[in-house]
């Protein structure tokens, strides 16, 4: 059987998927990146999401090697995730399941994620540790659904760094959270930062803030570079990820 899926993370990035019997077949994808500084806007993520989905469409099946006829369902992301994007993606979605007269199917874009993560390793009950821009929960599976056992208790860890790119005015491409990684490799210094663990659940606001702070006074003071900030940074709230992740 072939199965297209059309799925968008719910945030900057489109993808266009042809999976067959859990082998991808293709996967395109584009992503949306705002200028250094700033953060991506619902409005302008949607904008460009609407830009590249037909083309994205288009590539996926050229790339699979298959037709139109081969397809049997289209799924699509329904949620969590920024409301823009995602309807701007799913009324693709549905437009094409009826055009090619097939089933569309939605997907919980947090489950998707760690289906995928299972798919690729091959763990079949795994801890799962599930974080990004907008989640941060340490999740297993138990009694036929996911369970959350931790949790942040405010902002997601990829919020966080996102922000703190900002203030460093680092690059939005591929990601801020890759480029504070290749900053955090030049390093030389640790600062020790809030650090915020209670039980299962973290708490990063504390932390940003703290940070956000006091970043451009230590690095003018020439005590601190911008990569001590960022190898500080990182080691603090992997160390916090860790101990959740560990306990449960």
């Amino acid at each position: 059987k072939q199965w297209y899926q059309r799925r968008v993370r719910g945030a900057n990035k489109i993808g266009v998927g042809v999976v067959r019997d859990g082998e991808v077949l293709s996967n395109p994808r584009r992503t949306y990146c705002a200028p250094p500084g700033h953060g991506f806007l619902p409005r302008h993520t949607a904008k460009h999401h609407r830009e590249h989905v037909l083309a994205l469409v288009g590539q996926a099946i050229k790339e699979a090697g298959i037709e139109v006829s081969e397809i049997d369902c289209v799924s699509y992301t329904k949620g969590p995730g920024m409301g823009a994007p995602l309807v701007s993606t799913a009324v693709v979605a549905r437009s094409l399941a009826q055009l090619w007269r097939v089933p569309l199917i939605p997907v919980n874009h947090c489950i998707a994620h760690i289906e995928m993560g299972r798919q690729v390793t091959g763990a079949d009950n795994p801890t799962v540790l599930y974080v990004s821009g907008g989640n941060t929960q340490v999740i297993s599976y138990m009694n036929q659904r996911y369970m959350i056992f931790g949790e942040t208790l405010d902002i997601a860890v990829g919020n966080c760094l996102d922000r703190f790119a900002r203030v460093l005015q680092l690059s939005n491409e591929p990601c801020p959270g890759y480029n504070i990684e290749q900053l955090a490799k030049k390093g030389e210094r640790f600062i020790e930062l809030p650090y915020c663990v209670k039980g299962m659940d973290v708490s990063f606001s504390g932390l940003l803030s703290y940070i956000e702070g006091n970043a451009p006074k230590l690095i003018k003071s020439g005590k601190y570079t911008a990569a001590d900030l960022c190898f500080s940074l990182q080691e603090t709230v992997f160390a916090m990820l860790v101990e959740i992740t560990e306990r449960a």
